[in-house]
């Protein structure tokens, strides 16, 4: 370790404080690499800005159909209700588990639409 040599940071070499002497090939070669990683780092920093406002634009298309898949919701809703299930509902008052006299069994719900 001599003390006629001292560490030259990243700084000093790029801003010409390194008392004049040539760069090397090494410090040459980092410039360039640094440069093109920052022009890298820019080109990243802006596609992602560009997907950005094209996934805010996706999601504004999007809550335009809110009302409409509501809409679309509640007419499911009302299509799959059973109609007998709405009328029947008076007759459901006696119980499931009524007692039978023997050897009668329990008319299925179809048996008793059809009379049987």
């Amino acid at each position: 370790m001599s003390s006629n040599q001292r560490p030259v940071s990243a700084l000093g070499a790029s801003s010409g404080v390194g008392g004049g002497r040539e760069k090397t090939y090494f410090e040459t070669q980092r410039e360039a690499l640094i440069g093109e990683i920052a022009m890298s780092f820019e080109h990243v920093l802006a596609n992602i800005n560009k997907l950005n406002r094209s996934l805010e634009a996706v999601i504004a298309v999007g809550n335009e159909f809110s009302s409409v898949e509501a809409l679309w919701s509640q007419f499911e809703n009302v299509m799959a209700k059973d109609p007998e299930d709405e009328q029947g509902e008076g007759e459901n008052d006696k119980p499931e588990d009524q007692e039978h006299e023997e050897g009668e069994r329990t008319p299925t719900k179809d048996e008793e639409r059809a009379g049987r």
